[in-house]
């Protein structure tokens, strides 16, 4: 099938800056810029299946097909909405939805898979990348360094825009392409910042649900914050107020 002919027989779900996403019967397909790196398409491929194969609600992945000159990951597709949809439609639910999300990130990190890339290597990685000031990049790298190193799955982009709601109210987990082994607090605090950029007290809500459904301290997932608001800035697609928020989080304290 060439990229026309599904682009007109197929519904469109998601349209991003380097990707998109179709449905066509019962399939969701992920398609790639024709100029995004193959290794990556199939990686992220990799990571969903094993995922899949640890017993975590996540689509099923059926394999990666060409469609002219861009790759697309095919998997089960997921009718529903997303958390984040879901919060922005309907407030008064907004502790139900919260605690679906909360019960999605427990399961990701409830599990350990083998070879994947390690969080603390992936966070230095982005960190050193930051055009930002030296000392400040130091004391990042110095507060990550520090932080107890765990071997727990992690999503590495967790949050409400990855997690689908389908019609029996049961959440999956979608985009695989940053997950590590590591420390599940980088996962409560991107939720956190992600939750942030509509409302500070939903992104405050959530992690103290967290915290009483994990047994974490509160003061504790607050440090990742930083970390994981200089890993946010990574992604081009990040602009604006976005930006000026990730940035007031960088301060370690």
């Amino acid at each position: 099938m060439t990229y026309q002919e599904l682009k007109k027989s197929a519904e469109s779900v998601y349209s991003g800056a380097k990707t998109e996403v179709l449905a066509l019967d019962g399939s969701a397909y992920k398609l790639f810029d024709k100029n995004f790196p193959p290794h990556y398409i199939f990686q992220e491929a990799m990571f969903q299946s094993l995922a899949a194969e640890a017993g975590l609600n996540v689509p099923k992945m059926h394999g990666v097909i060409k469609a002219d000159n861009r790759f697309a990951a095919v998997s089960d597709y997921i009718e529903g909405f997303t958390v984040e949809q879901l919060l922005e439609e309907n407030p008064a639910k907004q502790d139900y939805y919260l605690d679906l999300l909360a019960e999605a990130q427990l399961s990701i990190n409830s599990v350990y898979i083998e070879g994947l890339p390690l969080l603390r290597d992936k966070m230095t990685e982005d960190i050193e990348a930051l055009d930002i000031d030296e000392v400040k990049k130091y004391e990042l790298l110095t507060r990550l360094a520090s932080m107890p190193q765990h071997k727990k799955l992690c999503h590495g982009n967790f949050g409400g825009d990855n997690v689908i709601i389908d019609g029996l109210d049961k959440p999956f987990t979608v985009d695989w392409s940053s997950a590590c082994v590591g420390n599940s607090g980088a996962d409560a605090a991107t939720a956190y910042l992600k939750l942030s950029f509509v409302s500070t007290e939903t992104a405050e809500r959530y992690l103290t649900l967290f915290c009483q459904k994990s047994g974490s301290q509160l003061s504790y997932l607050r440090e990742w914050i930083p970390l994981a608001a200089a890993c946010g800035l990574k992604y081009k697609n990040i602009a604006g107020r976005e930006r000026d928020l990730l940035l007031s989080w960088l301060d370690v304290g």
